[in-house]
Formats: structure tokens, C-alpha cells, sequence
């Protein structure tokens, strides 16, 4: 009895993981922070903007991108309704939402924290939905 149930719980999880991937296509998902509703990564981690950036251009680089690191897209990535990608000076490629690229804070070290909100005079901010 206990293999027959467990034959088809194994089907179902097969199953989940093999269409997990495309259940997965955006790049960020919203997340409440102590800064309220905001973009974060798969991992739980807050997403920022820059007020210095051009539309589906990062003006971040160099020094700028290893305290603010890019949210990375694979090379065969494709943009898809508000997610668009941005390439950076490095050849790399940056999503963007609404055409802002996209940003981590190096700071912020638990899934949720938001410790990069308003700095640079308010230049950097948590993205929003």
C-alpha cells in the first residue's frame, strides 16, 4: 500500500520539477520588505533602481556596479511584457522592469532587507511593482 501511494507522489513531484522552470520565466517576483511592496530576486533579496539611469541604459559601472551588482540575465534571455533587458558597457546582459535596470544592494545580506533605499541623496531606491 505504501508503495502504490508513493509512486504517484513521486509522478507529482517529477512532474512539478520538470514544469518549474517555466513557472519561473520572470526574473523577480514582488515581496513585502519593511519598505513595503518591492522586486526582489529568487532568492528573496530587495531590487533597486537608479535615478542616474537612462531608459534601458545603466549608468552603474566599475566601482559603482560591486556595491550595487546588476540583476544578470543568461545571454539567451528574452524580454517578455514589462521585463526588458538592458546590455551594459561590459558586454553583459542587465533586466530591467519598465525599462529601469535592475540592481542589487552588496549591503543587504537577508532575503527582505532593504538597507539601500534613498541613498546617494535618494538616487537609489527600492524597485517597485
Amino acid at each position: 500500500m505504501g508503495r502504490s501511494l508513493l509512486a504517484p507522489a513521486t509522478a507529482v513531484c517529477l512532474g512539478l520539477l520538470a514544469i518549474g522552470p517555466a513557472l519561473a520565466a520572470e526574473p523577480a517576483m514582488i515581496m513585502e520588505t519593511p519598505k513595503g511592496n518591492a522586486l526582489v530576486d529568487a532568492s528573496g533579496m530587495t531590487l533597486y533602481v537608479f535615478a542616474k539611469d537612462a531608459p534601458g541604459k545603466s549608468a552603474c559601472a566599475a566601482a559603482c556596479a560591486k556595491n550595487w551588482p546588476p540583476l544578470k540575465a543568461g545571454m539567451d534571455a528574452k524580454a517578455m511584457g514589462a521585463w526588458t533587458l538592458v546590455t551594459r558597457d561590459d558586454g553583459t546582459m542587465q533586466w530591467a522592469y519598465k525599462g529601469k535596470p535592475l540592481y542589487h544592494f552588496a549591503k543587504d545580506q537577508k532575503p527582505g532587507e532593504a538597507m539601500g533605499d534613498g541613498l546617494l541623496d535618494g538616487a537609489w531606491s527600492v524597485a517597485r511593482p
